[in-house]
């Protein structure tokens, strides 16, 4: 059974789950996770993603935030490819460190929000990475710590989260860490990692009632809401794509990076994608490939296609550009 393409509607609440592939570690050291929230920072400015919440654990992340004007795919595909790149030449490993597809729910807001801020701060404490909630306050790698005052963060919209706690900052982080604090003895919570019918409509129970009334409800694995909800994103999503089959801008420019860069390199376009060796040739081959990732966001799989070469060569392309940095 084909696998659904992702709902990149612009704007919408997203909670992703970046897993390590086979569950390998993906943090081997605080420098590693260092890295990867300066990455998450700088690419949250640029792509005007805006972060609510996040936790960082040893072999997976999870991270909720409205999407920017141009959905997720760009800043999920810069984070992952950017970080695993230097992840491998720091560790000297190669190969894929996450899985192939990162999960992405698109939520509504209302009544998710705020329980997906508590359920992914939380999670440390959980799997007994701090013992209590003070020590939760000051562990660095949640966005609970920033909430509280105790880690800075530029990126994080923690004045968005607190906001919906109080107006002056002192009692609104208060009500904030009451709010977690209730949330503790709820444990894990599975009806918050997924979309589709059971979890929207809030168990079997809602569910065997509705179709007991033959009431017609739209629901979607990828989206976690009420059914006005999930029928809303689905139709912004269609609408979404068409844009971009009507708007094919980024082919454009694409084509004609490669071409002007064949030109400037005195090679033809033909031999280019025969996967030839020639030392004018791969240079031309890596720095188209470095602007396409760079620039377009896409994913190694995407600029193999491109220049007729296979994903593990476009790998090792952008491994040895990072290497030289």
């Amino acid at each position: 059974m084909p696998r659904q393409a992702r709902l990149d509607a612009p704007g919408t609440l997203h909670h992703v789950m970046i897993r390590g592939i086979e569950g390998i570690t993906i943090f081997r050291d605080d420098d590693d996770k260092k890295d990867f929230l300066c990455r998450v920072g700088d690419l949250a400015e640029k792509t005007k993603t805006r972060i609510l919440a996040w936790a960082l654990m040893s072999n997976h992340v999870h991270l909720l935030f409205f999407s920017g004007p141009k959905g997720i795919s760009t800043f999920m595909r810069r984070l992952l490819t950017g970080y695993s790149l230097r992840f491998n030449r720091k560790h000297q490993r190669s190969g894929h460190l996450f899985q192939n597809r990162y999960k992405s729910i698109v939520c509504e807001q209302e009544p998710y929000l705020l329980e997906l801020v508590r359920y992914l701060h939380l999670n440390p404490l959980r799997a007994k990475i701090v013992k209590d909630l003070r020590e939760l306050d000051r562990f660095p790698w949640s966005g609970h710590s920033v909430l509280m005052g105790k880690q800075e963060s530029q990126w994080q919209e923690k004045d968005y989260v607190l906001g919906l706690f109080g107006r002056k900052r002192s009692q609104a982080i208060r009500a904030y860490r009451k709010f977690v604090e209730g949330g503790i003895v709820q444990g894990r919570r599975p009806e918050l990692t997924g979309g589709g019918l059971i979890r929207s409509m809030g168990g079997w129970s809602r569910v065997l009632s509705l179709r007991k009334s033959c009431e017609k409800t739209e629901n979607d694995a990828r989206v976690l809401g009420g059914s006005d909800f999930v029928a809303a994103i689905l139709l912004e999503a269609g609408k979404t794509v068409k844009r971009q089959i009507r708007n094919p801008r980024d082919k454009k420019a694409i084509k004609a990076i490669i071409k002007n860069s064949c030109n400037d390199g005195r090679i033809s376009e033909k031999e280019l994608r025969a996967g030839g060796k020639r030392r004018e040739v791969t240079k031309v081959r890596g720095e188209i490939a470095g602007r396409l990732s760079r620039e377009f966001g896409l994913t190694m799989a995407e600029i193999a296609r491109e220049l007729g070469v296979g994903a593990s060569a476009i790998r090792m392309i952008l491994e040895k550009m990072v290497a030289k940095k």
